[in-house]
């Protein structure tokens, strides 16, 4: 039986290049979205596709839902026990930046509330029933149930520590957000569910293009030791390690996907 991977906001950008690079090395799937469904069926039957090049026979289910929403997390859930009768990883990646850039000084209650509802609020509570049912396959017998280590990573943003004083609500919920994996790392240990943070830097993504030509010039410049754009792959391999052990004796654990931008440079 394949192992079986949830992921927020997976129908294109880094969710559809996690969703790829699962599937390459056969991993059944369940690819969320909240609106754009078309987007989520392409990248499930290229996930089909991709798998099957690799000798991979899987299953690549879609599902809208919105993160923020209590019901729609549930619905989630359900429906990923439903589909794939298991969860051995779950993804959080969904997340939105604000419709507009705005100064911390003239920014609104609206976007921080939006942006802190779908960026925090809503992977917290969405790892929180993945961990429960997580927890019940660990403890259960019953051998078509049994999933040994399972897996929560949360993909986050260098915005968690980098201050960009036009987007405030976004570095706060990213800020946030980052704490989600030492809480979820500790108390999950014991059952031997591990906990991740994936820290992305610059990407390329319909999220950055909008800023391409300001980030062009900043990465020439040396923003980054390695100089180039990161790609929805290079997170999505970063994944694939995890979800194959590459990394068991560690939990809790920040790993960088930023083109050595974290590093302090004199």
């Amino acid at each position: 039986m394949n192992r079986a991977a949830l992921i927020t906001g997976a129908s294109r950008g880094i969710g559809r290049g996690i969703a790829l690079e699962l599937a390459r090395i056969g991993w059944d799937l369940v690819i969320n979205y909240a609106a754009n469904r078309a987007a989520a069926e392409e990248t499930a039957e290229a996930c089909r596709g991709l798998a099957h090049e690799n000798q991979h026979e899987i299953r690549a289910e879609i599902c809208k839902a919105d993160v923020s929403s209590s019901a729609d997390r549930k619905t989630l859930i359900d429906f990923t026990r439903d589909c794939l009768g298991r969860l051995d990883l779950l993804v959080n990646n969904a997340g939105v930046a604000p419709n507009v850039r705005a100064d911390i000084l003239e920014a609104t209650e609206d976007s921080f509330d939006r942006l802190i509802n779908i960026n925090v609020k809503g992977p917290y509570f969405l790892t929180q029933l993945a961990a429960q049912w997580m927890i019940a396959q660990v403890q259960s017998s019953q051998s078509n149930s049994q999933v040994a280590h399972p897996k929560i990573v949360t993909i986050s943003s260098i915005s968690a520590y980098t201050a960009s004083v036009n987007r405030g609500d976004y570095c706060i919920a990213k800020a946030a957000l980052s704490m989600l994996t030492p809480l979820f790392a500790t108390r999950l240990a014991e059952f031997g569910i591990q906990v991740y943070e994936i820290r992305p830097g610059v990407i390329a993504t319909d999220m950055t293009g909008p800023v391409k030509e300001k980030y062009d010039r900043l990465i020439a410049g040396g923003l980054t030791p390695i100089q180039r754009w990161g790609t929805p792959e290079d997170v999505g391999r970063a994944v694939a390690a995890i979800a194959q052990d590459f990394l068991a004796f560690s939990t809790g654990e920040i790993i960088n996907v930023d083109g050595g931008f974290h590093l302090r440079r004199l």
